[in-house]
This record gives C-alpha cells, sequence and structure tokens, in this order.
C-alpha cells in the first residue's frame, strides 16, 4: 500500500471512529445479552435433551479404553502420527505451542491494514492452514479404531483367535483394518492372502527382528491365533 493509500485508508478510519458508539455501555451490553441467550439455549437443550452420561468410572477395570473428547481428537491423531516415546512432549506441547504462538503474533509480523482476505495472504494462508490441519487430524482421530480391539467381522470359529490377537499386544505393531497401528510390522489386514497357514505359524514361534515369539502361548490359544491370522483374506 503506497503512502496515499494509507492516509486516505487512516482518514476514513478516522471518521468511521467518530460516527461509531462506544464500547461502554453499547458493546458490552450487546455481549451480556448474546451471553444470556447462548446460556440459556444451553441450560434448555440441558434440562429437556438431557447431558450424555457414561458408566461410573472403575479404576479397577484392565479393559478401559480412554478416547479424549472431540476437541482433542486432532492432538490424539497428533500422537498416533509420533509413535516414538521422545517424541511424545513434541506432539502434545512444541507443536501445539508454537503453532498458538504463530497465530497469536500473527497481527505484529502481518501489518498489512488491508480487511479483505484476498488481500492478506500471510493471515488468510494461516487461517485457512489452521483449519485444514484441524479438521483432518480431528477426522482421523475420530475414525480411528480402537487401540484395545481388532473391529473385524469374522466367523463365529474366529473370535477366540481374534481375542488372542487383541489381548497379546498385536495391535502395538500391526494394523488390522482401522485398528491398530500402521508399524513397525506390516499390515495384517488381508495375512492370510499372503501366506499359508504353515508359515503364519513358523513367523509367530521363530518371528524376524523385534517380533516377541508366541510360543510359549497355551496351545489352544496358540492354535487359535493361526487360524484367525490364516483367515484373514
Amino acid at each position: 500500500m503506497d503512502s496515499a493509500a494509507k492516509e486516505a485508508y487512516l482518514r476514513e478510519y478516522e471518521v468511521l471512529k467518530k460516527k461509531g458508539k462506544p464500547f461502554f455501555p453499547y458493546a458490552v451490553f450487546k455481549d451480556s445479552v448474546m451471553f444470556m441467550i447462548v446460556v440459556g439455549v444451553i441450560a434448555f437443550m440441558s434440562l429437556m435433551l438431557g447431558a450424555e452420561q457414561g458408566p461410573k468410572a472403575d479404576p479397577t477395570t484392565t479393559t478401559y479404553v480412554p478416547r479424549p473428547e472431540w476437541y482433542f481428537f486432532f492432538l490424539f491423531e497428533l500422537l498416533r502420527v509420533l509413535k516414538p516415546p521422545e517424541l511424545v512432549p513434541v506432539a502434545t506441547i512444541g507443536l501445539p505451542t508454537v503453532a498458538m504462538v504463530l497465530l497469536l503474533l500473527l497481527p505484529f509480523y502481518d501489518r498489512n491494514p488491508e480487511r479483505h482476505p484476498l488481500r492478506r495472504p500471510v493471515a488468510t494462508t494461516a487461517g485457512i492452514m489452521t483449519i485444514i490441519a484441524m479438521a483432518f487430524l480431528t477426522y482421523l482421530g475420530a475414525s480411528a479404531g480402537s487401540p484395545t480391539e481388532i473391529e473385524l467381522d469374522v466367523a463365529p470359529q474366529y473370535e477366540a483367535g481374534k481375542q488372542v490377537a487383541a489381548q497379546s499386544g498385536c495391535l502395538a505393531c500391526h494394523q488390522f483394518g482401522h485398528n491398530g497401528n500402521d508399524g513397525p510390522g506390516p499390515e495384517l489386514t488381508h495375512i492370510g492372502s499372503e501366506l499359508p497357514a504353515a508359515a503364519i505359524e513358523r513367523t509367530l514361534r521363530n518371528p524376524p527382528g523385534i517380533m516377541p515369539s508366541f510360543e510359549n502361548l497355551p496351545p489352544e490359544k496358540f492354535n487359535d491365533l493361526v487360524e484367525f491370522l490364516s483367515s484373514l483374506r
């Protein structure tokens, strides 16, 4: 913006400022009325529709799966993306804090007086990218399956093996459909069509790399696990 346009803008701003209404009590009254309306609507919906109540907390359970509220799904998914334990502080504190500080400082390093979004490329791009990133991570976090359950439809005779796989730590390194992690192990959603039952059994007894051996499982559970994995096609 050249000096003439800037001077015209400041002159117009002063004229509009003199014609405007004071913050107190005009703006305070409007904000107070809107605040009361919002609180009234929330109270009415709570009384008429009721608030969702989950089961009482049970500190003795071993099957509870913690899940954040929907407005924290983007952070939940960020933790799933940054898997190494040493990067947990980066995902929970570092990246969100840096992003928030950059947004708070936006008016200071983008001092363009224009108000039209197309004439404010820095501010507009920052806002759009923030919305897209949070919306995408929120969607991924909301659609992610349970970290301790395998939500695949299998025949009744394979349900026992599915439960063994879910309880034996397979989900920590493998993915079954929408459940589990996509690494460091391969996805097992269709492992039955890639390996025969004998190969799966050998791998479970003498696994490669850092994968633990499942040879110490009770024979019945071990066979159920092999049959379940062999059925995934």
